[in-house]
C-alpha cells in the first residue's frame, strides 16, 4: 500500500512541477526558483534519512539475530520517502 501511495503521489508531484516549469518558461520569479531549488534538496534529504532509517533498521535485526531483516529494512527505508512525497502531493494540490 505505502508503494502505490508513493508512486501516486509522485506522479502528482511530478505533475504539477512540470506543468510549473512550463508556465515559469527561462526566467522563473523568486517564488519558482524556491520550488525548484526545494525539489532538490528534498531528494538529497529523503535520500539521507531512507539510508540512517535503513541502518537503523538493520542493526536492530542483527541485534535480534533476526533471519529476514530485508523486508523491515526496506519498509523502514521507505517511510521518509512516503512522508516527503505525500505531503509534497497535498501542499503542491493547495495551489
Amino acid at each position: 500500500m505505502t508503494l502505490w501511495e508513493i508512486g501516486v503521489a509522485a506522479l502528482q508531484v511530478i505533475a504539477h512541477r512540470l506543468q510549473r516549469m512550463a508556465l515559469a518558461g527561462p526566467l522563473p520569479g523568486a517564488h519558482d526558483q524556491r520550488e525548484f531549488i526545494r525539489m532538490g534538496q528534498e531528494k538529497a534529504d529523503a535520500f539521507t534519512e531512507s539510508l540512517m532509517a535503513m541502518g537503523q533498521a538493520m542493526g536492530a535485526s542483527v541485534l535480534a539475530q533476526d533471519v529476514r531483516p530485508w523486508l523491515s529494512t526496506m519498509a523502514e527505508g521507505m517511510k521518509p520517502v512516503h512522508r516527503r512525497v505525500t505531503a509534497n502531493a497535498r501542499r503542491l494540490s493547495q495551489r
